[in-house]
């Protein structure tokens, strides 16, 4: 049964996930060996098979072994998680989630990233957007 591929993970789904973005693939061994504070192996399968089933992952066969991969860029699924949070945090307000990033006491923006930041403004205004 596959659901929506943006839909809502738990904590620990989140982190087998942030496993399988930084490696590419892995397997279910090797999602336990790098999970903090790891649950048994039958527990990082079962959770491994509920994100398969919820679409965030697909797998191939590796002799006796399933190595799972993402089905979705770790950019697209970061952009709907952040779609999230600013529907839910920030009232669907852009502004209201950007200036709390840029307004944070330990936030420092190097002059690039203010020019890059810039000309975004710039171009979504030139769109209408």
């Amino acid at each position: 049964m596959k659901h929506d591929s943006h839909a809502h993970l738990s904590r620990r789904e989140r982190q087998i996930m942030d496993v399988i973005y930084q490696r590419g693939e892995a397997s279910a061994q090797e999602v336990l060996e790098a999970l903090p504070s790891p649950p048994g192996y039958s527990a990082v399968r079962a959770l491994l098979r509920i994100l398969e089933e919820k679409g965030h992952l697909k797998h191939r066969e590796d002799g006796p072994k399933y190595i799972f991969l993402p089905t979705h860029a770790r950019e697209n699924a970061g952009l709907a998680a952040l779609q999230r949070v600013v529907q839910t945090f920030y009232e669907g307000s852009v502004s209201k989630a950007v200036a709390a990033l840029v307004e944070g006491k330990d936030t420092r923006l190097p002059e690039e990233e203010v020019k890059r930041l810039r000309a975004l403004v710039r171009q979504t205004r030139s769109e209408g957007r």
